[in-house]
């Protein structure tokens, strides 16, 4: 995890969620040490007890619940959709100097791309392409529109690609493109979206809260960076039902202090 977190360093930009598996590599590195120095010289008997016990629980329930996201994970990406799709919903993802799509970017826009040109080779049947992005601080254009103009370079047809270019979450880019999937009177059922591979499980529950029972396809993303990407999609998870996992939290520590008196 460390030499992932160095390699994330050197090619993406500096930010604190691109140093996460360099943080928890370290982390895991120096754990027995700190461990050894707290739990059995620091911290007196029987509270370093409880702080044992306590931390056992929750780094059982961290991991049990990490390795069933990450099967969930792989398992979205299984879907293959039926080439019968009113419309395909690519979400945004930041750009390169302000205007121009990145590699990531490009992977999601040339997957909705290869889903568009097959379903009208096998159906005829014309899908709408909604390029979902807003424009962010450091962007000079929205992401949405550098989308639809990277879409019209492929040859693809003006009239099948919009452009939605409010959105500045994923959560804004469905309830967005369900907008305009409504104002051109399409089955707001009948679609996809596409994202990359790790995104696409964490996405289908945004898409449902939006009003659109649809599911995703995925883009593959680079080696280097799914360890990074997993752990942020799982962290964004766990948030989304903090309350619950507080509560676990806290029935281990009522059981670490019952087992211990």
């Amino acid at each position: 995890m460390i030499w992932n977190g160095i390699i994330v360093w050197r090619r993406e930009n500096h930010s604190l969620a691109n140093l996460l598996t360099l943080i928890i590599g370290v982390f895991l590195l120096i754990y027995p040490l700190l461990s050894f120095l707290f739990l059995r010289k620091l911290i007196p008997k029987p509270y370093n007890l409880m702080i044992e016990h306590f931390t056992e629980m929750s780094s059982f329930y961290i991991i049990s619940i990490f390795l069933i996201f990450s099967l969930s994970v792989w398992i979205c990406n299984f879907y293959r959709p039926k080439p019968d799709k009113d419309f395909i919903i690519v979400l945004g993802a930041g750009l390169l100097n302000g205007k121009e799509v990145s590699p990531l970017l490009a992977s999601r826009i040339d997957r909705a791309i290869d889903f568009y040109q097959n379903q009208i080779s096998v159906s005829d049947k014309h899908p709408l392409i909604i390029c979902s992005g807003g424009q962010g601080g450091d962007e000079k254009i929205p992401e949405g529109v550098a989308m639809r103009d990277y879409v019209l370079q492929k040859g693809i047809n003006p009239d099948d690609v919009v452009a939605e270019d409010k959105s500045v979450n994923t959560i804004q880019n469905f309830a967005f493109s369900k907008k305009i999937v409504d104002r051109y009177k399409l089955d707001s059922n009948n679609g996809i979206f596409v994202s990359n591979n790790y995104h696409i499980y964490r996405a289908t529950a945004y898409a449902k809260n939006a009003g659109m029972k649809i599911n995703g396809i995925g883009s593959k993303t680079s080696g280097f960076f799914l360890p990074n990407a997993i752990i942020r999609e799982f962290i964004a998870i766990l948030m989304r039902h903090k309350l619950a996992n507080l509560l676990v939290i806290l029935l281990f520590v009522v059981i670490s202090i019952v087992n211990k008196i």
